[in-house]
């Protein structure tokens, strides 16, 4: 039986640590100046201080420390690299975030390269101390054993940990989102590793659940800051962190399990585990390497049709949003966590993938709003019409492409209450360019507060 209360005082220093931590760290950043200021590609309407992967990473230590001395977890640290080895990567992704957040204060940002290769940087550190898979099943392939000196273990390490820590920095475009997606996501993962050690399937000392209950910890403490409208931004120290905290829980989860025939889906390909847990981040960064691959741009440089984007531009809130893609995660994680306490549903698995798959593409494909039909009121209106306003007619005297004056609605059409065109929702017109194009559906809904946007 795992030490569950023990997981339990962990998560919640790990929580309450970051809580209290933002406070400080909130007022010192905007004294020091570090703050991201509003622009035309963001659309958060005040100064916010950077700050919040600073304070999940100084929770992260204390509850490390804390858990080292819980007499129930001290099989995890006796004899074994591996906390060390956890301590030392998050601390080099951290930094490499740290340092890029403090590019984007000054204007500038980190070339892709050298990201990338602070990333490989700290899976090495992984490796060589540890904290990597060590064997796992590939469906239809069968079961690989990577030996200590294998020369495949490094490079898997390196894929592994650039894909999560990737996927959960692109989906940090709204405010609460990725804190949210990553606190569902580890708690889930907690789940999973426990219930496989109540199977003994993973000895009591394997650490993957420590680092699930930590994360899912530091993200329902920094919630509360972040969510909408935030009062603080985690930036890339606080989203490559918690990255590589579910590149290495998967990894030593998944990645350690016997080969045992029979099982669910779930229990023995770990390369199903994340890209379910997180499908919704993984998912929208496949889309995103296809779309910039396909219009010649860098994967790093940054656009607006990441799926929260999408979703905005048909009609959510940032709230709305939020929540719709916290549900996903949900439903995904659930999808990967009934199995293991319901076997007959094993039968289902397949069918329920497919299904999902289709859905999510069907609602997300990149090409779903450029395809999208041309509303009848603007064709009639001509190539003039507002595009997420009334249809309108020129102006009397005024050519097609001069300079924009108020637009005349056309005789039928429904103006809402205090709606201007130029002024939707409150917002300027150049923060409406620079916004995501949503129409504002109501008078009264001001301008979102929208996190950096990668």
């Amino acid at each position: 039986m795992p030490p569950v209360g023990a997981y339990v005082v962990v998560a919640l220093v790990a929580a309450v640590g970051t809580f209290l931590a933002m406070f400080p760290l909130r007022r010192l950043a905007v004294r020091t100046g570090f703050v991201i200021e509003p622009d035309e590609r963001r659309i958060h309407t005040r100064v916010t201080p950077y700050g919040g992967g600073v304070a999940m990473f100084i929770a992260f230590l204390v509850a490390m420390i804390v858990a080292s001395q819980l007499s129930q977890l001290q099989g995890i640290f006796q004899g074994s690299s591996e906390p060390l080895g956890l301590v030392l990567g998050a601390a080099v992704i951290f930094a490499v975030g740290l340092g890029d957040d403090i590019r984007d204060v000054q204007g500038t940002s980190m070339s892709a390269p050298a990201k990338m290769a602070g990333e490989v940087l700290a899976a090495m550190v992984l490796v060589f101390l540890g904290v990597t898979m060590l064997n796992f099943k590939i469906p239809l392939v069968g079961f690989l054993v990577l030996s200590p000196g294998s020369g495949w273990t490094p490079l898997l390490t390196a894929l592994w940990v650039i894909v999560i820590t990737n996927a959960v920095n692109l989906i940090d475009g709204l405010d609460g989102l990725a804190t949210g997606i990553v606190a569902i996501a580890s708690g889930a993962l907690a789940v999973y590793g426990m219930r496989l050690v109540d199977l003994g399937y993973l000895p009591p000392d394997n650490l993957g659940p420590l680092i699930a209950v930590i994360a899912f910890g530091v993200c329902i403490g920094f919630l509360p800051h972040n969510f909408h409208p935030a009062r603080v931004f985690m930036g890339d120290a606080g989203a490559l962190f918690l990255g590589l905290l579910m590149a290495a829980a998967t990894m030593v989860i998944g990645g350690r399990t016997p080969d045992v025939s029979g099982q669910t889906y779930f229990f023995f390909a770990p390369l199903f585990i994340p890209l379910f847990i997180l499908g919704v981040p993984i998912a929208d960064m496949a889309f995103a390497f296809i779309r910039r691959t396909a219009k010649g741009t860098g994967f790093h440089t940054p656009d607006k049709d990441h799926v929260h984007h999408r979703l905005l531009r048909l009609g959510h809130g940032p709230r709305r949003t939020v929540v719709i893609l916290w549900a996903w995660t949900a439903a995904l994680s659930a999808f990967v966590l009934y199995p293991l306490f319901a076997p007959p549903a094993n039968a289902v698995i397949p069918f329920g993938a497919v299904i999902l798959g289709l859905v999510l593409y069907t609602l997300f494909h990149p090409g779903l709003r450029k395809n999208a039909p041309p509303d009848p009121a603007l064709a009639a209106a001509g190539p003039g019409a507002e595009e997420n306003g009334a249809a309108t007619t020129p102006v009397p005297g005024q050519a097609a492409d001069g300079p924009t004056r108020a637009p005349t609605p056309l005789a039928g059409a429904e103006v809402l209450p205090g709606f201007d065109p130029r002024l939707e929702g409150g917002a300027t017109q150049k923060q409406r360019n620079g916004a995501y194009g949503v129409p504002v559906a109501a008078p009264g809904i001001g301008p979102e507060t929208v996190a950096d946007s990668n």
